[in-house]
C-alpha cells in the first residue's frame, strides 16, 4: 500500500519570491492603490511582451471575455462559436450579453476547436468564434483566422492558460481581433485575482478602458459617465505582482516544461495511461497543467479518492459545459451533439502541477497512480 504523502501535494501553487512581495510593499507605501503608474507599467509590458499595441488589465478573465464581447459589438441575436471542453466563463460571459453559446467539437490531439466543426456550426446568425487555447496549447490559428475571414467573423482568443504559447512563431493572443488572459493563482502568471485583453485596434483599446471603468472616458470627470460600465479594474496591487511576475516568465516556463518532461518519463511506461504530448508541430506549448486521460475502463473517481487519501489533489479537467447543472437546460446545450468532447472529459485527470513542484513529489504522484490503476491503492 502507498503510503501517505509527507506533505499534501496540492493540485497547484503560485510561486512567488521576495522580488513580487517587496514589488507589492512598495505600492502600500504610496497613495496609488489603484489606477495608478504600477497600472500603467503592467499594461505596456503585457503589450510589449506580445508585441501589440494595447493591453487593458481587468479585474479577472472572465471580466475580460465580457468586454471584449461587448467591445465587438456581440448581444442579443448572435452566436457566438465555442468549445464545451473549457471553463464554464466563456459560456456564461456569451450569455451575460444575451448572446447564444454554439459548442463546436474539439480536436482529438490539441483538445481546442476543430476548425471543421467550426465550419459546420456557423449559421446566418453567427457573429464570433471564441478559440480557447486548451492547457497551453495553441489552436490552429492558421485555420481559424481563415474561417473567420471568409465569413466575416468577430475572432476571440481566451489565451486565459496560455501566456507564452506560440503557434508559427507567434505567441498567443496575437492572432484575434481581441485575446484575453486570466492571472489567477493557479496560472502560469498570476496577480491574484485579475486579467487582461490585448487589442490592435486604438478604438477598442479606448473601449475596454471605458467600460472597466464604470463607462468613464480620459477626458471626462469622475462622476460624467460617457455610457453603461463596471468595475472591472485591476488594483496597482495587483499590477505590481503582475509586472513582477512577467518579467520572470521564461524562467517559469521553462520550470513547468521542466515539470511536464519529468512526469513524462515517470508515466511514460504506464499501460493505458495517455499522456499529453510535449511537442506539437507548428506549437510551442505554455504548460498550464499536466493532464492524463485514463483508460476507458477505469473509474476516475476511484482513481481521485485513491490519490486523495495519500494526500495528492487532482482536477477534473474539463467537465464539459453542456452537461453542466448550471447549462443543462438552456437550448445550447440541448443542441449540443459533441460525443468526442463527451468521452475525452470523462477521462481526463490534471495531477498536481506548479512551478516548484520536486522530483520527489512526482515520484509520489505518479508511484500511487500506478498502484491506483492496478487497484493496489
Amino acid at each position: 500500500m502507498t503510503e501517505p504523502a509527507d506533505k499534501p501535494i496540492p493540485l497547484s501553487a503560485p510561486d512567488i519570491t521576495d522580488a513580487e512581495i517587496n514589488a507589492v510593499t512598495a505600492v502600500l507605501r504610496t497613495r496609488h492603490l489603484s489606477l495608478g503608474p504600477e497600472l500603467a507599467a503592467f499594461e505596456q509590458a503585457l503589450a510589449s511582451y506580445h508585441e501589440v499595441p494595447h493591453a487593458v488589465a481587468v479585474s479577472s478573465g472572465t471580466a475580460g471575455l465580457h468586454l471584449a464581447l461587448l467591445t465587438l459589438g456581440i448581444g442579443e441575436g448572435h452566436e457566438v462559436i465555442m468549445p464545451s471542453f473549457a471553463f464554464i466563463a466563456v459560456a456564461n460571459a456569451v450569455l451575460q450579453v444575451r448572446a447564444t453559446p454554439v459548442f463546436a467539437e474539439i480536436d482529438p490531439v490539441t483538445l481546442n476547436l476543430s476548425p471543421p466543426a467550426v465550419e459546420q456550426a456557423i449559421t446566418p446568425r453567427t457573429r464570433a468564434i471564441l478559440v480557447v487555447h486548451t492547457f497551453g496549447v495553441p489552436a490552429d490559428m492558421d485555420a481559424l483566422q481563415s474561417i473567420a475571414r471568409q465569413h466575416n467573423l468577430a475572432l476571440i482568443e481566451d489565451a486565459c492558460e496560455a501566456i507564452g504559447a506560440e503557434f508559427d512563431g507567434r505567441r498567443a493572443g496575437t492572432f484575434g481581433h481581441l485575446a484575453v488572459f486570466g492571472f489567477y493563482p493557479n496560472k502560469q502568471l498570476t496577480t491574484g485575482e485579475g486579467g487582461a485583453v490585448l487589442a490592435r485596434d486604438p478604438a477598442h483599446a479606448t473601449r475596454l478602458r471605458s467600460l472597466r471603468n464604470q463607462g468613464r472616458m480620459p477626458s471626462t470627470g469622475w462622476l460624467d459617465h460617457a455610457e453603461i460600465g463596471y468595475n472591472y479594474r485591476l488594483s496597482d496591487l495587483a499590477c505590481a505582482l503582475g509586472r513582477v511576475q512577467l518579467s520572470r516568465i521564461g524562467e517559469m516556463l521553462a520550470l513547468r516544461r521542466q515539470a511536464a518532461e519529468r512526469y513524462h518519463a515517470l508515466l511514460g511506461d504506464v499501460p493505458g495511461l495517455e499522456l499529453p504530448p510535449l511537442a506539437l508541430p507548428r506549437r510551442s506549448i505554455s504548460w498550464f497543467v499536466y493532464v492524463v486521460r485514463l483508460p476507458e475502463c477505469v473509474d476516475r473517481d476511484r482513481i481521485q479518492s485513491a490519490l486523495a487519501a495519500r494526500g495528492i489533489a487532482t482536477g477534473r479537467y474539463f467537465a464539459p459545459i453542456h452537461l453542466q447543472p448550471a447549462w443543462r437546460s438552456h437550448s445550447s446545450a440541448a443542441a449540443a451533439v459533441l460525443p468526442f468532447t463527451e468521452s475525452v472529459a470523462r477521462r481526463t485527470l490534471a495531477l498536481p502541477f506548479f512551478n516548484r513542484i520536486t522530483s520527489a513529489q512526482q515520484e509520489q504522484v505518479a508511484l500511487a497512480l500506478q498502484r491506483a490503476l492496478v487497484g493496489r491503492a
